[in-house]
């Protein structure tokens, strides 16, 4: 049975990376992630081909020529995009794949596959903000900008399908879960999540 489709957004610092690899280490052989590709260069600790698959710009450009992204998207002057290849090779083999975008790739895909939308938002603003800081990984230049795209990538919530509110990561989880497992039974499937 084909796998299914969930698209994830939300603004840095809410928590989705945690979440999703909560979902894929409770599910293995059921939820797999799509690896997008970038322009931008790896952050510490971030390996190709595992995190992302870092491209070069003229290798993206490529890319996009032959038709081969699914979507993409300029955020922060960095290209991303998705891989159609890669994400029908995973629902083929019956993996649920998710998918981590931002909310300019996730209205694109909105209009071109059948897939489940999920926005994940941080309790507020101002609970965002601390978290970002405490992260350590953004000058405070980055940090302005993060917090600007992040009160857009808000608004865009209405589009989804769902939206999770992480204030306590566990309860978070268990929304993130359960809307998984429904959507799969909503599919006719009950293979769990």
């Amino acid at each position: 049975m084909k796998g299914q489709l969930i698209i994830i957004s939300a603004p840095a610092g809410t928590g989705k990376t945690t979440l999703v690899h909560m979902l894929k280490n409770a599910y293995p052989d059921q939820v797999t992630q799509s690896i997008s590709c970038t322009t931008r260069n790896p952050r510490k600790g971030e390996i190709d081909g595992r995190d992302y698959v870092f491209l070069t710009k003229e290798a993206f450009e490529e890319r996009i020529s032959r038709g081969e992204f699914l979507e993409h998207a300029i955020v922060f002057g960095e290209r991303y995009g998705t891989l159609k290849e890669m994400v029908t090779n995973q629902q083929e083999s019956g993996m649920d794949v998710v998918l981590v975008i931002d909310t300019q790739g996730a209205l694109e895909l909105k209009k071109k596959v059948k897939a489940t939308f999920i926005f994940i938002a941080p309790p507020s603003m101002e609970v965002l903000e601390e978290r970002l800081k405490n992260r350590k990984t953004e000058s405070p230049d980055t940090l302005k900008k993060r917090l600007k795209w992040a009160k857009h990538e808000m608004e865009q919530a209405k589009n989804y399908d769902y939206t999770i509110i992480n204030d306590d990561l566990e309860t978070a989880y268990e929304a993130l879960k359960s809307i998984v497992i429904a959507q799969k039974h909503r599919e006719g499937g009950n293979h769990g999540a």
